[in-house]
C-alpha cells in the first residue's frame, strides 16, 4: 500500500454461509481494506465488493486469478486461511477489523476465528464478527454499550475468570460480579427500552455477543 492513502479498516471474509448480504453489505464501507480468505471468495459477487487482497491455499476454491495481489499458501500449515488473513491485516498495520462469514456450521472454526477477537484484543487492536443474527466483541479495558434495538445480548467467559463485571441498563443488572468458563449465567440479558446498557469488567475478558434477531 506504498504510495497510497491507507484504508482505516481491514475486512476478513471467510467462508462460512451468508444469508441475509443486504444487511452484511450495509455494514461495509468505502474505504474498507478487504482480504478474501480461500472459500470466502464464494461471497465476491453477492458482496459487490472486490478484493484488495486474496489469501489462501486452494483447497475448498479454485484461485481466480484476479488482478487483486494474492498470497499462495501452502495447505500443510498451522494458520487456518482466515486467520492467516488477520494476522496479514496486522502486518499491514491495520488496527480496527470486522470479519463476516467466519460463525457458520463447522463448530471448530467457528471457535477458532471467535478466538481470533482475543488475538486482536491482546494486541490492543479493535475486533468485531457480523453474522446473519449477531455482533461479537471482546470486552476488556474499555466499557462497551448497547443500545435498545438489540434484541438480547449475552456476556460469555472464553478465557480464565472475569471479575468486577458491572452491567446497568439492563433488566439483569451486575455489580462487581464474576463470570467463569465453567458457569455460563450471562446468556440472554435485555437492555431496558428506552436505555442504554454498559457493561465493564475489571479483571479479565468477556465475549459480547449482540442478538439482532433470532434464528428460525
Amino acid at each position: 500500500m506504498e504510495g497510497k492513502k491507507m484504508k482505516k479498516r481491514c475486512v476478513i471474509v471467510g467462508g462460512a454461509d451468508i444469508n441475509d448480504y443486504d444487511y452484511i453489505r450495509n455494514k461495509l464501507h468505502d474505504d474498507d481494506y478487504v482480504i478474501y480468505c480461500d472459500s470466502g471468495l464464494k461471497h465476491l459477487n453477492e458482496l459487490g465488493v472486490q478484493p484488495d487482497l486474496i489469501v489462501g491455499d486452494f483447497d475448498s476454491h479454485e484461485n481466480p486469478g484476479l488482478d487483486s495481489e494474492t498470497i499462495v499458501l501452502p495447505r500443510e500449515k498451522d494458520d487456518t486461511d482466515t486467520v492467516f488473513g488477520v494476522k496479514e491485516g496486522v502486518r499491514r498495520g491495520f488496527d480496527d477489523f470486522l470479519l463476516i462469514g467466519v460463525i457458520g456450521a463447522r463448530l471448530d472454526h467457528t471457535l477458532g476465528n471467535v478466538s481470533i477477537l482475543l488475538y486482536l484484543d491482546s494486541l490492543k487492536k479493535k475486533g468485531c464478527i457480523i453474522d446473519d443474527y449477531s455482533e461479537i466483541e471482546i470486552i476488556s479495558d474499555k466499557t462497551a454499550y448497547i443500545t435498545d434495538d438489540c434484541t438480547f445480548f449475552s456476556l460469555l467467559n472464553i478465557t480464565g475468570c472475569a471479575r468486577g463485571i458491572t452491567v446497568t441498563g439492563a433488566k439483569y443488572p451486575l455489580y462487581d460480579a464474576e463470570i467463569s468458563c465453567e458457569y455460563q449465567y450471562g446468556i440472554s440479558n435485555e437492555v431496558i427500552p428506552g436505555k442504554t446498557a454498559a457493561v465493564s469488567v475489571k479483571e479479565g475478558k468477556l465475549l459480547l455477543v449482540r442478538i439482532r434477531k433470532q434464528g428460525a
